[in-house]
């Protein structure tokens, strides 16, 4: 075991939380404490600074009488610090089964959720938004979480993002204890003589973390007996290959995206020539839901036929011409909005349309084509007003709707438009239509009916402009 004196211990604690900057002692910090080794050097190391926390404790009540146990332990071990100890008691079981989730993923769902409920509180009820500082959520990892996260992270092919470990500042979560190994935590709790309590279940190899702390990492150990301090240093050379390695993925992905309002665009022929396309297309995808083995099946869409698509639980990747477009599933919608004589502004789903009547005569038109206004534009609708009925109905287009496109004395199905068009699939969807007696009057933001423009005899118009 490796041995640490105590004045090292607290000198190297402050330095990190420094060097990393942390937090600073205007911050109030709800500190996570199970009650185990780790957590409580940490409150340990706390008592010795002139940092403002908060000691919170969740009991998932997994483990009947060393639950309470272990709940009894945290009350005390903040009585005897003289800090604030807020407790919650969960039933881990019954949320996992109503979520269907596995006891590890709903134990830090539950833990997450009410650390940061408890922060926002501290916010409020403390002097933090007044002195300039804030409220940050502090748990007790250490270097060989953070090793153990790295080999987990390579085995489940996350790439070289999750060969960083455990990062020692997360949003609002830090963790002040990365520098030490989990020897190091030991020897100096002992050296102290604090009292702590052990969590059994940390033996059961059911859970992930425990057969790699238990049984993968002693197996290595065997091979190569510097394992541990061989994967302390490539911890840290992973962070540092990956601050260069995004450097250049970001510049990459730079040149290739194009931000299309929620959709991004991406060029199939300037994808194909860039070097390492698949990391660069694994490492835009990620970020929508996709894992590194649906990869190789949105490379296959390059070549695959407009249409065709991959999807993740909340987005698709679909290939539309000489362009992959990753964009919101879409969702089924039933909605309608109705349009009523006085009606000047609605809302919808895309946006807002502004209608107003106005007298022909104080409208301009080309001088080279007397029946167009000078305001022509595909977002502005300017329709004979005799003809239209209200109300009218703003909706999404279905099949088998048809209208007369303008220019035209034929109807037309609108899917058949919108094909003739080029309209990209996610286009195609959003496409709202508005209609009059079963009428479409406009196909909102593309074109007018026909049968309702301006003509010689129109006298008073309708136009609908789009926002």
């Amino acid at each position: 075991m490796q041995v640490i004196s105590i004045d090292i211990m607290l000198e190297r604690f402050i330095n990190y939380i420094n060097s990393k900057r942390l937090f600073s002692p205007l911050d109030t910090l709800v500190v996570a404490v199970s009650g185990g080794v780790d957590s409580v050097v940490l409150v340990n190391l706390f008592r010795q600074t002139n940092f403002r926390f908060v000691i919170a404790h969740m009991n998932f009540n997994l483990r009947e009488k060393d639950s309470e146990r272990d709940e009894l332990f945290v009350r005390n071990l903040a009585g005897e610090a003289g800090v604030p100890v807020f407790v919650k008691n969960v039933n881990t079981i019954e949320y996992a089964t109503t979520n269907k989730l596995s006891i590890q993923e709903t134990a830090r769902v539950l833990r997450y959720e009410w650390f940061e409920l408890l922060r926002q509180e501290q916010v409020k009820e403390s002097l933090v938004a007044s002195d300039g500082g804030s409220a940050l959520i502090v748990t007790a990892h250490h270097l060989d979480d953070s090793v153990e996260t790295m080999m987990m992270n390579f085995f489940r092919g996350t790439g070289i993002t999750g060969l960083r470990g455990i990062l020692p500042v997360q949003g609002k979560i830090v963790r002040p204890l990365l520098c030490f190994t989990k020897d190091e935590i030991v020897s100096y709790a002992k050296s102290r003589e604090l009292n702590w309590v052990e969590d059994v279940s940390n033996q059961q190899d059911k859970y992930t973390r425990n057969y790699f702390r238990n049984n993968v990492i002693p197996m290595i150990r065997k091979t190569y007996p510097q394992v541990n301090q061989n994967l302390y240093n490539n911890l840290a050379r992973f962070n540092d290959a990956f601050i260069l390695y995004r450097e250049t993925v970001d510049k990459n992905i730079k040149k290739l995206v194009v931000v299309v309002g929620s959709e991004l665009h991406i060029p199939v022929l300037k994808l194909k020539k860039m070097p390492a396309k698949e990391t660069i297309l694994f490492e835009i995808i990620q970020n929508y839901g996709f894992t590194a083995s649906q990869v190789p099946q949105v490379i296959s869409l390059m070549d695959g036929e407009t249409g065709k698509q991959v999807l993740s639980e909340k987005f698709r990747v679909i290939k539309n011409r000489n362009w992959l477009i990753i964009a919101p599933v879409q969702q089924e919608d039933t909605g309608y909005v109705v349009i009523e004589p006085e009606d000047d502004m609605v809302s919808f789903e895309k946006g807002t349309l502004k209608i107003r009547r106005q007298f022909k005569n104080t409208i301009r038109f080309r001088s080279d084509r007397p029946d167009i206004p000078e305001q022509s534009s595909p977002a502005i609708a300017m329709l004979d007003a005799k003809k239209i009925q209200f109300p009218l109905l703003l909706r999404r287009w279905k099949n088998g709707d048809y209208f007369y496109p303008l220019g035209m004395k034929k109807k037309k199905k609108i899917g058949r438009f919108l094909i003739d068009t080029k309209l990209s699939k996610t286009e195609k969807e959003s496409l709202w239509v508005i209609e009059s007696d079963k009428k479409i009057i406009w196909l909102v933001g593309i074109r007018i009916d026909d049968r309702f423009k301006i003509t010689e005899s129109t006298t008073e118009v309708i136009s609908v402009t789009g926002n």
